[in-house]
């Protein structure tokens, strides 16, 4: 449990669980598939079916990172259930993979449970393991492809790289319910894991993004903590092989701006 000033009294932060695993699955799911600016310009049909299918594909990144001890979650602390049921259990999700006709909005209302934002995150010297993400990389087309752009782009020498447990934190997926969000919890939860891994001695966090707003608050972290630009592409350029092996631009019309960054939190007082 975590006390953050910038954050209202109702939520509290704290370290994410195994039984955690399918509700951060869904946050990050319906907010990739339908508020993110990259996919909701470039994949804008049959989205209840994808939002089950980066669901699904996506359990084995979620729970990588919930094993490592290094995910938080904001939690409503005064939610209120919708149904009797999910009170027993302390929240449940009622998705129906089955159902492809679902709104948004009813999706968001099978979600009943008190989890609002996810912060996800792994130490990179335990790697994931790239195999296991292809179904997740099927299910975003042009995401594998962004991230290999970000990468050639990526000019630093192996020094940042770390050579041992506890050094660099990798940061992938961050994800705010959408009823919950311009409430600066995104912003309280970013600061909270950068003070967080700091104090655990961490050097530094790596952190892929592809929205406006997930930039910002990286890009300005509080101090003493420094943030460096990586690598930086536009979506509208990045290119892929089709399936005819052809070259396309799987994230075109959306034009927005996708970053790596590397906050710097060594020699830092937390």
């Amino acid at each position: 449990m975590a006390s953050v000033p910038t954050l209202s009294s109702r939520y509290e932060i704290r370290p994410l669980e195994l039984k955690h695993c399918n509700w951060a699955q869904a946050i990050v799911a319906l907010s990739n598939v339908y508020q993110t600016k990259v996919w909701t310009a470039s994949c804008p049909e049959d989205l209840t079916r994808r939002a089950y299918k980066v669901y699904k594909s996506m359990a084995y990144l979620i729970q990588h990172q919930i094993e490592s001890g290094h995910s938080l979650g904001v939690f409503d602390k005064e939610y209120e259930f919708k149904r009797p049921e999910s009170a027993t259990t302390s929240g449940k999700l009622y998705w129906n993979v089955d159902d492809e006709t679902a709104s948004v909005t009813k999706l968001l209302d099978q979600m009943d449970f008190p989890l609002v934002s996810v912060a996800m995150a792994y130490d990179s010297f335990d790697p994931l393991n790239p195999e296991r993400l292809m179904d997740m990389m099927a299910a975003l087309p042009g995401f594998g492809s962004a991230m290999g752009a970000l990468q050639a782009d990526d000019q630093r020498n192996s020094s940042w790289k770390a050579t041992g447990p506890g050094q660099v934190l990798f940061r992938a997926a961050t994800s705010t319910r959408q009823e919950y969000e311009g409430k600066g919890i995104m912003k309280s939860l970013a600061h909270h894991l950068m003070r967080t891994a700091a104090a655990k001695r961490f050097r530094a966090i790596q952190i892929e993004c592809v929205s406006d707003a997930v930039t910002h608050v990286w890009s300005h972290p509080p101090e003493p903590f420094h943030t460096d630009l990586v690598s930086e592409i536009n979506s509208m350029d990045v290119m892929a092989e089709d399936e005819s092996g052809s070259m396309c631009y799987p994230l075109r019309p959306a034009n927005q701006r996708l970053c790596k960054l590397y906050c710097r939190l060594q020699d830092s007082t937390v």
